[in-house]
């Protein structure tokens, strides 16, 4: 499909044409398509730049008529030029979040059907500021006001520079009629508040430019933090020994680093969902030893639980019988 030059569309393909410049010369992607604007615009813009683009349309079956929105998502890809559409049912976990059991299904749908090539996501830099503003009232540091990467293999996010102003734009040069998420207005849902409230508002009352603002700082931090990473390793390394870290050689580093190197050693250690305030109380094992005792992080079993202790200055990581707790 030969695509009009208009000025949205012209933007949205430079976009994609220098990711996939960056991070898939040359090689096929699939790009994740909901039907709404943003992944439409993205879906007729990687048509027009990669050779072979394929479409993956995940169906949440959330709503009544999810099927037939996946099929004319799955048309309207085929129609732009895609080489193959595939809807992807998924199945929602009860429970919690219905955001968060909506995202970690469609991500594992797009991660098994992707084969080996990148997929493609549409988010904004309308989307990116979002992120950020959540991640601030979370209060988890830096890491968490990173915002989202425009490469986090095997995701893409080519859009993160352009306004969702622009993907609605190249929607309507092109005669396509996106589909409406009735999610996306619903105020029972944080992001679409702050979408909807709090940045237009925060607009009014700075003068506009917020989420630009919020994008770069993002993009800054995101700079800042992988300088601080890459240092952290080279630490780590150091200070590491059978899987226990140094306690008396961790405690000469500045705290970004420190927290970092104990970030990481956790992980490897199968430690997850590491909160700030876990992270203050084990560095304090470190720093502000008083023989105090474990430090509890998520990461074990139903009959253990992973503790980190200090034993012999290292700090170590290990299972503690819950029956003793």
């Amino acid at each position: 499909m030969l695509l009009p030059e208009t000025v949205a569309l012209l933007e949205l393909r430079q976009a994609v044409r220098a990711w996939t410049a960056t991070y898939a010369p040359g090689r096929e992607v699939a790009v994740a398509l909901s039907g709404g604007a943003d992944s439409l615009a993205l879906t007729a813009a990687a048509v027009a730049e990669v050779p072979s683009v394929d479409a993956l349309i995940v169906d949440h079956r959330l709503q009544d008529g999810s099927a037939d929105v996946a099929r004319t998502a799955a048309d309207q890809a085929l129609a732009l030029g895609c080489r193959s559409a595939t809807v992807l049912p998924v199945h929602v976990a009860p429970g919690g979040s219905l955001e968060a059991a909506a995202r970690v299904a469609r991500y594992r749908a797009l991660d098994d059907a992707r084969g080996r090539v990148p997929v493609l996501l549409g988010h904004t830099l309308d989307d990116q500021a979002e992120t950020v503003l959540l991640g601030l009232a979370r209060g988890s540091g830096g890491r968490s006001i990173q915002g989202m990467a425009a490469h986090d293999h095997p995701w893409g996010r080519p859009f993160l520079g352009s306004r969702r102003a622009v993907t609605e734009a190249a929607c309507a040069d092109l005669g396509i009629t996106p589909w409406s998420d009735p999610h996306n207005d619903n105020p029972e849902f944080t992001r679409v508040r702050l979408r909807h409230e709090a940045l237009p508002l925060l607009e009014d009352i700075l003068g506009g430019g917020v989420a630009e603002a919020l994008a770069r700082t993002a993009a800054q931090l995101r700079e800042d933090g992988e300088v601080l990473d890459t240092r952290s390793t080279a630490v780590l390394e150091n200070v590491t020994v059978d899987g226990e870290v140094g306690v008396d050689t961790l405690a000469l580093e500045p705290v970004a680093l420190r927290r970092r190197v104990l970030r990481a050693w956790l992980l490897q250690g199968g430690a997850k969902s590491l909160t700030d305030k876990q992270l203050r109380t084990i560095d304090a094992l470190v720093t502000d030893w008083r023989g105090q005792g474990g430090v509890a992080v998520g990461g074990g079993t139903p009959e253990a639980r992973l503790v980190v202790t200090r034993r012999r200055g290292s700090l170590v990581l290990g299972f503690e019988d819950r029956r003793r707790v």
